[in-house]
């Protein structure tokens, strides 16, 4: 409570609202100890209401206002174990990206064009499922397959708390099925990757923009004459040492989002700051990873995470055994009840991890 107050008096502070980073710190804590200052107010609310209805109750002596004050006992009795594990969840720190927007990167993997379908697949999937969450979506790169669907699409992916619902489809997905080109009918096994990465934030990441070599070229895909007429697209190129293995790495970006190329140079350099943060985050996910023995959302984009079995009409997570035979409307875009059920699996590591 005492801290709740003190970084409400924080943020309002104009020396805190000129230090960006930590403004966003705190306004982020200020938001998550609001929601657990919520969930005290109903709790006590309810352990307040419960010794009242008890003690109206030994002094009522009309049957039907007993009756209302029963149901109104049994409603705030049935609510306070559901608020206890709410506030216990909410006492564990939870992951500082989940808010976060991404960048979202789906490849066909093994299976040649069989497996480029597939990532098309995928992507119409997520994007299916974005729109039901309100979620805004914008390719900025692409490379489409020989027969269709694509060998590489990344795009960005902003709303509210994306990177916390998104984390848990990073991993390999592989499909069994007859592809349209199998004259036997024998089914086939293909798999693409998928790396949910949380985008970084100017002040998340430094970037010695000087020392970036640009390129540009002409987009290619749809569009009409100016496509082929006008260099719009941008390819950054920046040596970068990783603190990690202490050696060099160079790093390549290319965006062919727009037609104005200060555009596309504008979220070229908003990439390339993601996958430097992302590479730093992902020591933060070992970390995490190294002290549990399961984790549901590792971030090991290597790890088999789904598959997608066609001919059975199933899809099975294999982190959590979770099965259903509802494959056309999951490919639909109705994921959130896989999503969910990862979550629960995560949030019940997490309390076992504190001891709550």
């Amino acid at each position: 409570m005492a801290r709740f107050e003190e970084v409400s008096t924080l943020i309002t502070d104009p020396s805190v609202i000129a230090d960006q980073k930590r403004y966003v710190k705190l306004t982020k804590e200020w938001k998550d100890l609001g929601k657990l200052m919520d969930a005290r107010k109903e709790y006590m609310g309810c352990l307040q209401n419960v010794a009242d209805a008890k003690e109206m109750m030994a002094m009522e002596d009309d049957a039907e206002t007993k009756e209302m004050l029963r149901e109104e006992l049994s409603q705030s009795e049935a609510r306070i174990p559901q608020l206890e594990e709410e506030i216990k969840l909410l006492l564990v720190p939870a992951d500082p990206e989940d808010d976060k927007n991404i960048v979202l990167e789906i490849r066909g993997g093994t299976g040649g064009d069989e497996a480029a379908l597939f990532a098309g697949d995928l992507f119409r999937m997520y994007s299916k499922y974005f729109e039901t969450k309100g979620w805004k979506m914008t390719v900025s790169n692409f490379n489409e397959g020989a027969a269709g669907g694509y060998k590489e699409i990344v795009c960005t992916v902003t709303g509210e708390g994306v990177y916390g619902i998104m984390k848990y489809e990073s991993g390999v997905h592989r499909v069994q099925r007859v592809p349209a080109t199998e004259t036997q009918g024998r089914v086939h096994t293909s798999a693409a990757t998928v790396a949910v990465l949380p985008e970084a934030e100017e002040f998340d990441v430094v970037i010695n923009e000087g020392a970036i070599k640009w390129d540009t070229f002409r987009s290619s895909g749809a569009g009409g004459q100016n496509v082929n007429k006008v260099e719009s697209g941008v390819r950054a190129r920046y040596m970068w040492r990783n603190p990690f293995t202490n050696e060099d790495e160079e790093i390549l970006v290319e965006c062919t989002e727009t037609r104005d190329q200060p555009k596309n140079k504008e979220r070229a350099l908003a990439r390339l700051r993601t996958f430097i943060y992302d590479k730093e985050h992902q020591k933060y996910l070992d970390d995490i990873a190294s002290k549990r023995k399961t984790m549901v959302s590792t971030g090991d984009r290597s790890a088999k995470i789904r598959t997608y079995n066609y001919p059975q009409g199933r899809i099975t997570d294999h982190r959590i055994g979770y099965t259903i035979y509802n494959l056309p409307a999951f490919m639909d875009g109705q994921i959130q009840d896989c999503i969910d059920h990862l979550i629960v699996a995560e949030n019940a590591e997490r309390l076992k991890e504190a001891e709550l």
